[in-house]
């Protein structure tokens, strides 16, 4: 948030004035009323959907805005909330985190509290408890009982931002809430709140006026009738912030909250106080205070808040800080959260700095742990650290993925492209969104293009290591990928021109029409033809530009001096989105934080005004400007108005560049401010957007719009890229990183039609040949511990996406769902009667079953697919079915599976034998219900491809296989030949246990140990003499173990001269084993088995059934 890290300069530039039309637009097309029922966006179901996964990527490296911090007595439960990333738990002192709050309906969270008389009992508070730009809201109180695995929502919905929670330490059934209120608007709930009954009701304490609500209180441990609380009247839009007001002060009540004392001797009428009591002598508050002036600071009470003194003029930036924390231990030490964590150790008087070597600043919560004073949990812009000598030293827990991403874009490789984005506070920064690892996406392999807050990455579609990334207020550099260059970049104004006003996230784009030509934005808009070497303005200021000194806060005009007056704002007046329609060059699209789109169809020389669009506030802040890549007149634009308290959301659509709009809002909730819209690239009215909460999709150009769910956590989507070659979704999410949906491209096909059949094979992708390398060591992270972090690759294979129209159930599913509808009206239930119930118990389960042909019709592989309703994704490994023995057979461990793409999201399916040649192959489905096979679809074909800039050639591959189809028809009969030797094996011990029990003299059990001897030596000779490997010593390679060495199917390359050599040893020698084997059956074995029949001797597996 703060400037703190590599902050870019701000910069003007030029305005050159320029002739341009004014016209207002005629009346647009009303909005069509917002809902959120469940009709079908083009008879599309959100059932349809359920199988269509996003994959989370990360990353962890920057983590993100950690809010809060409770921990539990045990000291290794941990619970941290994030700004806008949900609530996550640790069990394990941070080793590895679960996020408990996903399926919530807010992602915003500001504070956390246990029970001190039940830790298992979690409360949370959603709405961050922050007032800067970037600010999430929430809906209210939420309560668990279980440690965070189930919550209920215990109200205050309207309150927005919760500042404190605390639970009575005599009464679990007590529970007092500090509601801040809406930060963007007046009213809602606000002030201080006590629940008698659990959180079932609440009462109004203390009351904070239509601005001001209660910001933090403290209760005396030892008396909690005893509560200090303070007030804060606040409020911020787009281009405003005020952070005080008459209604913000201390007040303290001895009566439970019955009556208020207001406090004298801290600054009233100011900003947000910081409330902290010492434990170790509760008598002693301080409080921290920003004012207007040199009237803020710390100030300290020894008397339970009745009187105050000042000990020091420091003081925070209250929008995004003044949290002070007491050591238990110490009632003269003080912690104060800033940009850099300050500490007092002599009761506020002096401060310093504790210390950040190799920890990001910005600092909004801490934990100190009792015992152990020194040992300090801090959580910050850039996620949770710890400390052990109190700041000296720190552990950073990159773990957590919960990176705030403000714009993202993807460079146009294939397959293993990269991910850019600009975060809060975490740099800009860029990543795979695979790899070619079974390791999959670490850390390590993520990248810093820029400094500061990020925002806007772009990168060149014509050569991806060239990367524009901006930090604030347009601070844009050219990053090199392959040196780690990055040039400044920043149009600056001629003399005396007007200073530029950029925006917070200026908007760039590149043409699509010319991958040099850069188009750039403060309140006009630059052009440049070289890559930001040089600019030039083509257009003058596309705003309204409203003077921030005529803007309103609370209601009215305030002083310059008032307190904290437009900290950490943006210009007002700027150009906020930015869009070239790719059908026709020099068409551009503009639209600004103050409600205009702008339009020119000649590249800037005119521009035409859109003043007002029916249904939208006028002065609606532009988010996104999409230009259709398929109807050179069609443009979207996603705008919202939740920075004035209006959280509705706003999606348009216009058919004739801009004159009218139609807005396209159906289906989305209602309080759901948009953030983005995106076109599908291939098929026209597939559209997609990013809202505050989730992404959205329509199949009918936005006449109605549905949630896109499978693996997305309730989170802001604030940018959306696709990739149009990997037909990927990629989604830049505001507190949890980012998401991909790995090949949509069944959407485009995804029609009423299809889903009604029995079922539906959409089209394949081309699946990739490789071989995933294993750079830590093992099948994936090697020994890295729980700690590694890491994202999961997609499977490697073809992935076949199908929808099934209704799973196929057994009966026995199907009388107890009928069962369950007669209890459900409370209708006797009859008996089925025995013949259904055996048939039941006799029944085999039904199954999908997913079956692979080469071009010449011969099957390759098949394997079970998932019996689900709905669209489901299976993966195929690319493998032939394998050999190996079914049953009591030796040989597990051949035709070693090599890179099957481990940690993948899902894994793979299918055999393991050799890997197939690149062609073309047809999947099908089929169905089995009551044990009869029958075909679901047609065969679809699909392409089974290398990849692009693979050493391996398609004919060295083809040579491969060759190779591996002949060893595994080697395999086939030595591993079933081992598995005879086991089974002969078995049989000969059954033998000799079944001679004991002949009751008369016998030479049977003598001739069966001779056999064993004899048997022995055979397998001997197969599978190797270990006798000197037991005393350590070295051993000749068994026959087993050169075919071993033979079949190493998980190789895609061409076998090498020593697997060719053991294929030839094989082939040379097995044949007499085999001989050897049938021999001793025919003869020996069948010997006995006949004297064992012949002596009445118990029967045995393999002899025939005693007459």
């Amino acid at each position: 948030m703060r400037t703190s890290l590599l902050a870019i300069a701000l910069c003007s530039t030029t305005l050159i004035a320029q002739g341009r039309p004014t016209t207002r637009p005629a009346a647009a097309t009303p909005a069509a009323a917002t809902s959120t029922d469940s009709t079908q966006s083009g008879g599309i179901s959100a059932a349809a959907l359920n199988g269509l996964r996003f994959r989370s990527i990360g990353p962890a490296f920057t983590s993100g805005r950690i809010a809060d911090i409770a921990v539990h007595p045990n000291k290794t439960t941990w619970y941290v909330t994030v700004a806008s990333g949900g609530v996550w738990k640790t069990e394990n002192a941070g080793t590895t985190w679960s996020p408990i709050f996903d399926s919530q309906s807010s992602y915003s969270v500001g504070v956390v509290t246990l029970d001190p008389k039940n830790p298992e009992v979690v409360w949370v508070g959603s709405g961050e408890n922050n007032a800067q730009r970037s600010v999430g809201f929430g809906d209210g109180v939420y309560k668990s009982e279980d440690g965070g695995r189930t919550w209920r929502n215990m109200g205050l919905k309207q309150s927005e931002h919760i500042g404190k929670i605390v639970v009575d330490p005599r009464d679990s059934r007590v529970i007092y809430v500090a509601a801040q209120g809406p930060l963007w608007a007046e009213g809602g709930e606000r002030g201080l709140y006590k629940s008698t009954d659990g959180g079932e009701s609440w009462t109004k304490l203390l009351s904070g006026a239509k601005w001001a609500g209660v910001n933090e209180f403290e209760l005396d441990p030892r008396n909690p009738d005893i509560i200090v609380a303070s007030t804060w009247q606040r409020h911020r839009h787009v281009a405003g912030y005020l952070a005080g007001g008459p209604e913000s002060g201390l007040h303290r009540s001895t009566d439970g909250g019955k009556t208020w004392k207001k406090i004298n001797g801290v600054p009233e009428g100011e900003a947000r106080i910081g409330l902290a009591r010492a434990p170790s002598n509760p008598d002693v508050l301080y409080a921290i205070a920003e004012a207007a002036g040199e009237r803020g600071g710390i100030y300290r009470s020894d008397d339970n808040g009745v009187s105050w003194r000042r000990q020091n003029g420091y003081s925070t930036i209250s929008l995004y800080y003044q949290r002070i924390f007491v050591d238990p231990t110490d009632a003269d030490r003080l912690f104060i959260m800033d940009t850099y964590v300050m500490v007092s150790e002599d009761g506020g008087k002096t401060v310093e700095r504790l210390g950040e070597s190799g920890k990001h600043v910005d600092n909004h919560a801490l934990w100190v742990d009792p015992s152990a004073p020194e040992h300090l949990l801090i959580g910050s812009d850039g996620g949770l650290y710890e400390t052990f000598d109190r700041g000296r030293t720190y552990k950073f827990f990159g773990n957590l993925p919960v990176t705030q991403f403000y714009k993202i874009d993807i460079s146009r490789e294939v397959p293993f492209y990269h991910v850019y984005g600009g975060t809060q506070d975490n740099f800009s920064f860029g990543g795979p969104a695979r790899t070619a690892s079974v390791a999959g996406i670490r850390n390590s392999d993520w990248f810093v293009t820029n400094g500061g807050d990020g925002f806007q990455s772009r990168v060149d579609p014509t050569d991806p290591t060239t990367i524009y990334a901006e930090s604030q207020n347009g601070g844009l550099v050219r990053f090199d990928k392959r040196t780690g260059n990055a040039v400044r970049i920043v149009p600056e104004e001629e003399p005396g021109e007007d200073p530029a006003r950029w925006y917070w996230d200026s908007p760039l784009v590149i043409s699509p029409f010319q991958s040099t030509r850069l188009y750039f934005g403060s309140q006009r808009i630059y052009r440049s033809d070289d890559r930001g070497d040089n600019w030039r303005p083509i257009s003058p200021d596309l705003s309204r530009n409203i003077p921030r000194t005529a803007m309103k806060m609370q209601g009215r005009l305030w002083s310059v001096d008032a307190v904290a007056r437009h900290t950490s704002t943006s210009y007002a007046g700027s150009v906020t989105a930015i869009a070239e329609s790719p059908k026709a060059e020099g068409v551009i699209y503009a639209g600004t934080d103050d409600g205009l789109i702008q339009i020119t169809e000649d590249g800037g020389t005119t521009w035409r005004k859109i003043e007002s669009i029916a249904g939208v506030p006028d002065t609606s802040f532009v988010a996104y400007v999409t230009a259709s890549a398929h109807d050179a007149n069609v443009v979207y634009a996603a705008i919202n108005n939740f920075k004035r308290g209006d959280f509705k959301p706003y999606l348009l659509r216009s058919k004739d560049r801009g004159r009218s709009w139609t807005l396209i809002t159906t289906g989305l909730p209602e309080r759901g401010p948009t953030h983005v819209i995106r076109e599908d690239p291939v098929k026209p009215g597939l559209l997609f957007a990013g809202t505050e909460y989730g992404a959205w999709v329509s199949f009918d150009d936005g006449a109605r719009w549905q949630a896109l769910k499978g693996g997305l956590p309730t989170i802001a989507v604030y940018d959306i890229a696709i990739h149009p070659e990997m037909n990927d979704l990629v989604l830049g999410t505001f507190g949890r990183g980012i998401y991909v949906l790995d090949d949509y491209s069944a959407l485009r096909t995804m029609t009423p039609e299809a889903l009604r059949t029995e079922a539906t094979l959409f089209p394949t992708a081309p699946a990739l040949l490789f071989q995933p390398s294993s750079p830590l060591g093992g099948s994936g992270v090697g020994f890295q511990g729980a700690m590694h972090y890491y994202a999961s690759n997609p499977p490697v294979g073809a992935t076949f996406t199908y929808h099934l129209r209704a799973a196929y159930r057994t009966q026995k599913q199907a009388r107890q769902t009928r069962e369950q509808a007669l209890n459900k009206s409370g209708t006797d239930v009859p008996f089925p009667g025995w013949p259904a119930l055996k048939a039941e118990q006799e029944e085999e389960a039904p199954s999908i079953e997913v079956e692979i042909s080469d071009p010449s019709g011969v099957i390759v592989s098949r394997f079970d697919g998932i019996n689900a309703a709905g669209t489901t994704r299976v993966t195929w490994n690319l493998r032939w079915s394998g050999v190996t023995p079914i049953g009591g057979g030796a040989g597990g461990g051949f035709g070693f599976s090599g890179g099957g793409g481990g940690n993948a999201e899902g894994g793979a399916r299918g055999g393991n034998g050799p890997y197939v040649v690149p062609g073309t192959y047809r999947v099908q489905l089929f169905k089995r219900v009551a044990g009869v096979r029958t075909a679901l679809t047609a065969p679809t074909a699909f392409e089974v491809r290398l990849l692009p800039n693979a050493t391996l050639t398609v004919a060295q591959r083809e040579r491969a296989f060759a190779y591996h189809r002949e060893a595994q028809q080697v395999q086939r009969v030595v591993l079933g030949v081992n598995g005879q030797l086991g089974e002969i094996s078995a049989r000969l011990d059954a033998l000799e246990r079944a001679a004991e029990q002949i009751t008369r003299t016998t030479t049977l059990d003598a001739e069966v140990r001779a056999a064993q001897v004899k048997l022995r030596g055979i397998r001997e000779q197969l599978q190797g003499d270990n006798t000197a490997g037991r005393f350590a010593e070295p051993t000749e390679t068994s026959l087993l173990g050169r075919l071993s060495t033979a079949t190493n199917f998980g190789s895609l390359g061409e076998p090498t001269g020593t697997q060719r050599r053991q294929l030839e040893i094989v082939k040379e020698r097995f044949p007499a084993i085999q001989a050897a084997v049938q021999t001793f059956i025919a003869t020996e074995l069948t010997a006995l088995e006949q004297k064992a029949e012949a002596e009445g001797a118990p029967w045995t597996p393999g002899r025939a059934i005693p007459r």
